[in-house]
């Protein structure tokens, strides 16, 4: 970690040699820096702790609390929109330069871990949709800060490659988290109560990392930090929205809002696979561990792809790849290696997308709104999601979910394609910056 956090910034050059040592000669990578290595390790160790309870939630509710499937259908739906409608919140508050960014994105990790332990005394649906409201709350808060410091800590043509490792680090903690539930579960006595106990553990270490290695201000890499000065004042809130007027930022919203609404949630998808696919109900808790180990494996070389190819042209071939998954779900062929098929591309599909988006936000927004930038795209596309859930549930409970799935595909590539003419009209706003005439 210590390795890590001191690579935010070059040391100071020896007094006895003439020049700095070169970090970026030829035939040599430069490294991650390490704001987003010691980012990535906070995400990783939260992510062990909400995939944590996000595995036995359910099961937790319904069984132990008598709450029905439909109940924890809404209650989950709720909290995520509260979620996407506080990341608005945390974008604006942490910009303005200064320790901002740190101390909104602490807060928000500090929210979460605090929830944790609350669900030992919560019982019935109003405490614990209070419990969870806040949890998500805090991811609300800290998602477009941490964002914005990965953005800042990063060279412009190096963002995609760097969001794919904090996203990479980041799954490897979903990919944990079902799995040490499942072990506390085996061998604790109190079952769920120790789960939340643990969960609440690694949460609170989690905020530890973020303190003790997480610099408060970070300079794009290969360069030395910015000297404290006086924090400029915080943007007032109209000039976080008239970021919209930037037509680069504008267009990026707009897509990934278009391309949100016919996005599928996961948990519908696997239930098709399930379904469709004929898939063993002992193996479905399976399902999702396939998706983040491609998403493990694909984020880090897809993110660099980025920023050799343009954002958005593999930002549009993630979208394929997941029309792909749906026409695979839709056709005639069965059988484990189709369903191996989907995973990979379901997987391809977040590896190609999440952290290129995010990357493609900082290169349209100025430095000092990275937040709020990143805060309108992901608030966008969040709620969007949100409202395909809710419209293919009820298209699913009135026809089918294959007959649901159909629609989707069919409004995913028109979607896709009005967003391939949007972009392509974006000329260079979002991608990295290229030297004139080099390849996009």
């Amino acid at each position: 970690m210590y390795l890590a956090d001191s690579r935010t910034a070059d040391p100071a050059p020896d007094p006895r040699t003439t020049a700095a040592p070169d970090r970026t000669r030829p035939g040599r990578r430069p490294a991650v820096p390490g704001t987003v290595l010691a980012l990535g390790a906070v995400s990783l160790i939260t992510d062990v702790s909400a995939e944590m309870v996000t595995a036995v939630l359910p099961l937790y509710v319904i069984t132990a609390l008598g709450l029905s499937p439909l109940g924890f259908g809404l209650l989950d739906g709720l909290n995520n929109g509260v979620g996407a409608l506080v990341r608005l919140a945390g974008g604006h508050l942490a910009d303005g330069g200064g320790r901002r960014h740190k101390v909104v994105a602490g807060i928000g990790y500090g929210l979460s871990a605090v929830c944790k332990p609350l669900l030992l005394i919560a019982r019935g649906l109003p405490a614990i949709g209070a419990v969870l409201a806040v949890d998500r709350a805090g991811k609300g808060l800290r998602t477009a800060p941490r964002d914005a410091m990965i953005s800042l800590a990063s060279a412009p043509e190096q963002r995609g490659r760097a969001f794919g490792v904090h996203r990479a680090m980041d799954t490897g903690g979903a990919l944990l988290g079902p799995l040490v539930a499942f072990a506390v579960l085996r061998v604790a006595v109190d079952g769920y109560d120790a789960v939340f106990t643990v969960s609440a553990c690694v949460a609170a270490l989690g905020v530890l990392v973020l303190v003790l290695f997480v610099p408060a201000r970070a300079g794009a890499a290969g360069t030395p930090a910015p000297a404290p000065a006086p924090a400029p004042p915080r943007p007032a809130l109209r000039d976080s929205l008239a970021l919209l007027r930037r037509p680069g930022l504008r267009r990026l919203t707009l897509c990934a809002t278009l391309l949100g609404l016919t996005t599928v949630s996961d948990a519908f998808l696997y239930l098709l696979l399930q379904r469709e696919l004929g898939v063993p109900a002992g193996l479905f808790p399976l399902l999702p561990l396939g998706t983040a180990a491609v998403f493990l494996l694909l984020a880090v070389p897809l993110g660099a792809l980025a920023d050799r190819v343009g954002r958005r042209r593999l930002f549009l071939a993630g979208h394929a790849a997941l029309l792909l998954a749906y026409g695979l779900v839709l056709g005639p062929l069965r059988g484990p290696a189709t369903v191996v098929a989907v995973l990979v591309l379901h997987g391809a599909f977040y590896a190609a997308t999440d952290g290129v988006l995010a990357a493609a936000t900082a290169g349209a927004v100025p430095a000092e709104h990275l937040g709020a930038g990143q805060a309108l795209v992901g608030t966008g596309q969040a709620l969007a999601r949100f409202v395909c859930s809710l419209a293919f549930g009820a298209a699913w409970s009135r026809w089918d979910g294959r007959a649901a799935l159909a629609v989707a595909a069919a409004a995913l590539t028109i979607a896709a394609l009005f967003a391939a003419r949007l972009l392509r009209s974006a000329g260079t706003d979002g991608d990295h910056h290229t030297p004139e005439g080099a390849p996009r």
